[in-house]
């Protein structure tokens, strides 16, 4: 039986409802109709629940979903998702550069793909795992705190059987299994907005990344508000609607995990890194899905001059977010708490404690805040932050990689990062984008670096 993930509309209503809880509408009685009806809360973890529902409810859910939509938000003035009202909320907003800033050195950008590589292929065995699974698991081989790659050898037998690595993951990203680097949306991403600077130069349209989504990007790649935008482009919806339209998902993290490329070629330009990332995020996102991507952009697009520390990149970041919007008061505490904890565990488990009843483990907000404590904790160094991201749990693979993206930039080179994260990676990326498949890091940052240098 074919149970396709993240579409089916008895599955997302119930995303749906969490997300109403938190974006300021009252989802309340329309909760109530649901499960009056023997409506099923959202799959915890997987993308579909195991059984198909009735009719009646798959009809009952499109109707809520709907409904749930035009409820009134509170927090709409605060969290808009319009580029203009977002710069219009944002005081600091950074000012565009008269001449640009050269591009990064090839070397700084072959270490930035490396890093996110690198970092991806740390969380990837044990996404989907609670926290605590995690930290077990790494301790049972003398790996906690974190220092290198999750293996599975010398793992106690019940404890595997208790907390079973991601089935999708373990063949290819445990230690004693890594043969190049696997492919991941992680990765597929920064390939897909590398082609789309090819294409069509920094002034592209969100159009411009749907038709290049339909053509070269597989559907079943795509998952969350990535799959539901994807939908709704072959149901002829069109942009911004996309992202809005049944989406339950548009304020998580798939448009934070896309916007690297965006900052790698605005070097000192965070306000134009924010705006490219805007016109990439809302194809499938809004407010604070849209803010962790702009967030994102910015950060990395002050790293790539090389010329500040982790904790300016990261004031520049803010500057792009509205600063009454969740996703910004979520930074902003996961900052304070790295500065005022030495042990790091403590920093999650008070991010935890904040986020984990209220959010789904794939939602933005506390993820952005998890990387923006690991880079600040590690104070930028690269083991340092990529072990802290991963290690705080939630989207594993995603979190490592944007955590190591940066982190690996701000090195500067490939030889600063050590022999252990990369040698297994063997500079040979797979994926299913393109005509990428089989390239080396090496040669993603050539081309990564020609879009960097064009007018």
């Amino acid at each position: 039986m074919l149970r396709l993930t993240w579409v089916q509309p008895e599955d997302l209503i119930g995303h749906e409802l969490r997300q109403a809880a938190l974006d300021g509408r009252e989802p309340s009685a329309i909760a109530a109709r649901w499960r009056a009806a023997g409506g099923p809360e959202a799959p915890p973890r997987a993308g579909a629940s195991p059984e198909p529902a009735s009719r009646y409810l798959r009809l009952l859910a499109e109707d809520l979903l709907d409904e749930l939509a035009d409820l009134p938000s509170t927090l709409s003035d605060a969290e808009p998702t319009d580029l203009q009202k977002i710069k219009s909320l944002c005081p600091n907003w950074p000012a565009s550069l008269p001449t640009p800033t050269a591009p990064p050195t090839r070397s700084r950008l072959e270490a930035a793909w490396l890093g996110r590589a690198v970092g991806c292929l740390l969380g990837k065995p044990v996404e989907k795992l609670p926290l605590e699974a995690i930290r077990q698991l790494a301790g049972s081989t003398g790996n906690w705190p974190l220092n290198t790659y999750f293996t599975a050898k010398g793992v106690p037998a019940d404890l595997l059987a208790a907390h079973p690595w991601n089935r999708r993951s373990a063949t290819t990203s445990l230690a004693e299994n890594i043969d190049g680097m696997p492919e991941d949306d992680d990765l597929n991403y920064p390939l897909l907005n590398l082609l789309l600077l090819q294409r069509h130069g920094r002034r592209f349209t969100t159009t411009d990344v749907a038709d290049l989504w339909l053509s070269e990007l597989p559907a079943g790649r795509t998952f969350t508000a990535e799959r539901v935008a994807y939908r709704n482009l072959l149901l002829g919806l069109e942009p911004p609607r996309t992202a809005r339209h049944r989406n339950p998902f548009r304020e998580w993290i798939g448009a934070l995990i896309r916007a690297d490329v965006h900052g790698w070629t605005n070097p000192g330009n965070p306000a134009a890194a924010a705006e490219q990332a805007h016109r990439d995020a809302t194809l499938t996102h809004t407010a604070n899905g849209v803010y962790a991507a702009m967030f994102t952009a910015a950060t990395i697009a002050t790293a790539a001059t090389g010329a500040h520390d982790i904790h300016a990149c990261l004031r520049t970041g803010l500057t792009v977010v509205p600063p009454r919007s969740r996703l910004a008061r979520a930074v902003r505490h996961a900052i304070q708490l790295a500065e005022e904890h030495a042990d790091f565990d403590t920093v999650v488990d008070e991010l935890h404690a904040t986020h984990a009843a209220t959010h789904h483990w794939v939602h933005a907000v506390p993820n952005t805040a998890l990387i923006a404590a690991a880079l600040t904790h590690a104070n930028g160094d690269f083991t340092g932050s990529i072990c802290r991201a991963v290690s705080g749990g939630w989207d594993t693979d995603s979190n490592g990689a944007t955590a190591g993206g940066i982190a690996g930039l701000l090195s500067g080179s490939p030889a600063a990062l050590p022999d252990r994260w990369t040698t297994p990676l063997k500079n040979r990326l797979t994926t299913s984008v393109g005509d990428f498949n089989g390239i080396g890091f090496d040669t993603l940052a050539h081309l990564t670096h020609r879009e960097a240098s064009r007018p």
